[in-house]
């Protein structure tokens, strides 16, 4: 899920795990300016409106960018709208997080933010065409023949991956070591299958053993 709104300005990727999630502090933003400070945050936010403007000056577009947006407390949704307000008005930030995001901010209390954004999308699931697309195409980058999945391993893997990107570039280098523990050339049905008896691919590793 994608959301684009005129909260901040600023390329911000924020990233670290403070408390219950990520944290924002004024440092996390001075880092990603690349801006070096001593001393307490509002000494970094003086900085960071300065280099704001100074390249908006040059006419470089500041466009914030935060992944996992879902993981943030919305305190620090709030105090990025704070920390920003000084900043030029052509600015947006992009929220990239999963759909808990949405519903975090459809609750009223959040009003004053979900109020800010102005786009929002959320991204399908790859196709089976598509996945298989990418995993081609990887294998392409990787100098290695379409031939290194069989055609009924390759399968197997789009359905177990469910059209997440994470879950096919996870699937596939795993199934390419169990490849090289069985000293094969070629990824059959074996490999994938020893990768997906793994607990952390099951869905009932959990259950108690009768």
């Amino acid at each position: 899920m994608v959301l684009a709104g005129s909260l901040v300005g600023g390329r911000l990727h924020q990233g670290g795990s403070r408390g219950a999630g990520p944290a924002l502090w004024a440092g996390d933003p001075c880092e990603a300016f690349q801006i070096e400070f001593e001393g307490r945050d509002h000494h970094c936010e003086r900085l960071l409106v300065q280099e704001a403007f100074r390249l908006r000056r040059t006419g470089k577009m500041l466009v914030p960018i935060i992944d996992d947006a879902h993981l943030m407390q919305t305190d620090c949704l709030r105090k990025l709208r704070l920390l920003f307000e000084d900043f030029p008005h052509s600015h947006n930030l992009v929220l990239i997080g999963q759909p808990p995001l949405l519903q975090s901010l459809a609750l009223s209390i959040n009003e004053e933010i979900r109020s800010r954004v102005a786009y929002s999308v959320i991204l399908p699931r790859l196709g089976p065409e598509a996945t298989e697309a990418f995993i081609l195409a990887q294998l392409d980058r990787a100098g290695l023949g379409h031939n290194t999945f069989t055609a009924d391993a390759l399968a197997l893997i789009v359905r177990s991956a469910e059209g997440l990107l994470r879950r096919t570039r996870n699937l596939c280098p795993a199934a390419l070591i169990e490849a090289v523990r069985d000293q094969t050339r070629t990824v059959d049905l074996k490999q994938v299958n020893h990768v997906l008896i793994q607990p952390h691919w099951r869905n009932d590793c959990d259950q108690p053993l009768l």
